[in-house]
């Protein structure tokens, strides 16, 4: 709930103070928000699952959570046009006020089994200990994390994609429908999560390196059309990183859940710097277009990573799944 208020805040002062300050603000303010959400929504989700018997059925539970929010995103980027026509900056930053406050509400509505409150009673700083010392003693965990963190950097890309768009020579009128093919693909491979989830680590290893490939051929293609494998590239990339954030819930067995999370979140933004610090320096010499490729090498290289890294299902995921 916090964290959708401060959300909310952050896109007020945005509309209040519409400055270098009061944009660099409203950015440290969404970065709160987000560290307080990022970790802590997957250990809530999984818990309350775990209270009821059900965490099989969480690779399911996610991957549509992913997806609903894809296709809200698709449906704020449609509505930001006519909504700025209407009413400029000052109306898009109230709409989505309104809706981080709607999103407090949903927060505060849910339930929460009495079995996870003894969380509760530990202090924060033995819980961060807690935490960190399972990612750092459970190889299983520290593996997972890595490869979830790294999956996750990779997420990077979309940053690039309008401005690849542009390169390719597509009109403005054209770019944002571009752009709607990737997030739609994601939302389709977030939903794919569920039913995947069991397949075997040799399928998650190729679907990586085929995202690569896909990405790579889009981007060095160098033409709108080139949006079509990129855009499927980067659906599969979405399937396996709901995939292997499911499978290190599975994998983490102390009380910090959302530590441990949130550790795999920060070295994913960790790395996200690192892609932009990357493109900043690479397009003084290169176009987009071959930045983007060059981007597909590590992930190309993490494939090979993915059967040493993922851990194992759990086994009563397909049989739970198989039942709603």
């Amino acid at each position: 709930m916090l964290g959708a208020l401060i959300s909310g805040l952050g896109y007020a002062v945005w509309i209040a103070l519409p400055s270098f300050a009061g944009f660099a603000a409203g950015f440290v303010l969404w970065g709160a928000s987000s560290a307080l959400i990022s970790g802590t929504y997957e250990a809530f989700v999984y818990d309350e699952l775990a209270a009821r018997g059900r965490t099989g059925f969480y690779p399911t539970l996610l991957g549509r959570a992913r997806s609903a929010a894809f296709v809200a995103n698709l449906a704020a980027t449609v509505l930001a046009a006519p909504l700025f026509d209407l009413g400029g900056y000052v109306l898009a930053g109230a709409v989505s006020v309104l809706s981080c406050l709607v999103e407090a509400a949903v927060a505060w509505s849910l339930p929460e089994a009495r079995a996870v409150d003894s969380a509760r009673t530990e202090g924060y700083l033995r819980m961060l200990r807690t935490g960190m010392s399972e990612v750092l003693t459970s190889h299983v965990v520290r593996r997972a994390v890595l490869l979830v963190a790294l999956l996750g950097g990779f997420l990077a890309f979309d940053e690039y994609f309008p401005l690849f768009a542009r390169e390719t020579g597509a009109a403005n009128g054209v770019i944002p429908l571009l752009i709607a093919g990737t997030v739609a693909a994601q939302a389709i491979g977030g939903a794919l999560a569920g039913p995947a989830y069991k397949l075997p680590v040799a399928t998650f290893t190729v679907g990586l390196a085929a995202s690569a490939v896909l990405i790579a051929t889009g981007a060095l293609g160098r033409s709108a059309w080139g949006f079509l494998p990129i855009a499927i590239g980067y659906g599969v990339l979405q399937l396996v990183i709901v995939v292997s954030e499911a499978r290190l819930q599975d994998a983490i067995s102390g009380p910090a859940r959302a530590t441990v999370t949130s550790v795999s979140g920060l070295f994913a933004e960790v790395s996200a710097i690192a892609v932009y610090g990357g493109f900043a320096l690479g397009s003084i010499w290169f176009p987009m277009s071959v930045l983007i490729a060059a981007l597909t090498v590590p992930v190309l290289l993490t494939a090979f990573v993915v059967p040493l890294a993922l851990p194992a299902p759990n086994s009563s995921a397909e049989a739970e799944a198989s039942e709603t």
